[in-house]
């Protein structure tokens, strides 16, 4: 009876150990499942965290607007940087509606030009310049020589010229090409007669047929002069044509006149000029 006791006891004791080993297997395989479980969890959270941040916004886009630059404005030519009344100004006007104020005016800073110079006239300082700059031009570009027929004029020689001019061809004629005393741009010293060295055509209009002719009547802009009797404008300037009388006005006015095709200070200052002598 105690043997059969004990038998029952120890099938009751290893039927309880496994039930213990049975059940510590199923904790662990629980326990293990729910490592699995959290891992899977996690690795799920990260992942919508992860496409949370990868995936565009859905915010609307505001585009920038940048404002257009503001155009610089195109320097406009100032027509008033110097006197047209003046006598000593380089823009001073004078024809036979405007005589210089005093009329016996002489220039300042007279110089004997470093060019070839028949009468041995002297020009402004500024003048000077330009002109070397010019003949050097025409002859290393076109290979012409040219020579300075004449500069400046007092008004005690004006009144010698037009006189002279009166007495060989009567006042009226006179009048259409030689500017009467205190009238003359020769007296600002800004005026100059330009002839080809070979004298071809010196102080007449065939001048302007001339390879030297037609060479200042295109570049002497170029170095700050103007034509200024042009054959179209006798109506304008009041003189004939004369293709050897330049102007010198400097670079600004002259490249200005030149891009423009204003072709007279009369129009480019809207001063009157005309063909008679006021009175």
């Amino acid at each position: 009876m105690a043997s059969r006791r004990a038998r029952v006891g120890a099938v009751v004791a290893a039927l309880t150990a496994g039930l213990l080993v049975i059940g510590g297997g199923a904790w662990a395989i629980a326990a293990a499942a729910t490592r699995n479980g959290d891992a899977v969890a996690a690795r799920s959270a990260d992942t919508t965290h992860h496409e949370r941040l990868s995936s565009p916004s859905t915010a609307p886009v505001t585009t920038p607007v940048i404002p257009s630059p503001t155009p610089t404005p195109t320097p406009t030519f100032d027509s008033g940087a110097y006197s047209i009344d003046d006598p000593t100004s380089i823009w001073v006007v004078v024809n036979k509606s405007r005589a210089l104020n005093p009329v016996d005016a002489v220039p300042p800073d007279l110089v004997q030009p470093p060019v070839p110079n028949i009468n041995g006239q002297p020009v402004r300082k500024a003048v000077s310049d330009a002109l070397a700059a010019l003949f050097a031009a025409a002859k290393s570009e076109a290979g012409l020589d040219l020579t300075l027929q004449s500069g400046y004029r007092s008004y005690d020689t004006q009144v010698s010229v037009y006189d002279e001019d009166v007495a060989a061809n009567g006042q009226a004629y006179a009048d259409t090409d030689t500017a009467r005393p205190g009238h003359s741009e020769h007296q600002t010293g800004l005026a100059v007669d330009i002839s080809a060295a070979s004298g071809r055509c010196s102080l007449d209009a065939c001048f302007g047929q001339t390879p030297e002719g037609q060479w200042l009547a295109a570049n002497a802009w170029r170095f700050g002069f103007l034509l200024r009797y042009p054959q179209d404008k006798v109506a304008v300037t009041g003189f004939t044509y004369e293709p050897w009388h330049f102007r010198y006005v400097g670079e600004p006015l002259s490249t200005e006149l030149h891009e423009t095709g204003v072709t007279t200070l009369e129009e480019y200052f809207g001063v009157p000029g005309g063909e008679s002598y006021p009175g």
